[in-house]
């Protein structure tokens, strides 16, 4: 899949707090008021950048009792990732040049 059929993946890293976010669900599940607590951001912050990576797809969520615990969905970074070292390799690869302008 390229970059570009994808969703912008990209924007989840644009934001230190996401990407402190995504670093906490990489270890374990978190609810909401955990992330407040790690991350010292307020709840309504926290919560607008969790339905962000909802939206990207790399993060899902299951409520569970009052709770609504989020984690990372390691298969679309994964497949982010293999997208970025795709990309790289032919940029590799590639000796082409355009003729000059003129």
């Amino acid at each position: 899949m390229s970059i570009s059929m994808q969703p912008d993946i990209s924007l989840a890293f644009a934001d230190p707090l996401r990407r402190e976010i995504i670093q906490l669900l990489a270890d374990e599940s978190l609810c909401t008021c955990h992330l407040v607590d790690l991350t010292g951001a307020k709840q309504p912050t926290i919560s607008h950048h969790l339905k962000v990576l909802k939206q990207l797809g790399i993060v899902e969520s299951e409520a569970v009792g009052r709770n609504t615990y989020y984690r990372i969905v390691s298969r679309s970074l994964i497949d982010y990732a293999n997208s970025l070292i795709a990309l790289a390799e032919k940029a590799s690869f590639s000796n082409k040049e355009r003729p000059g302008c003129q």
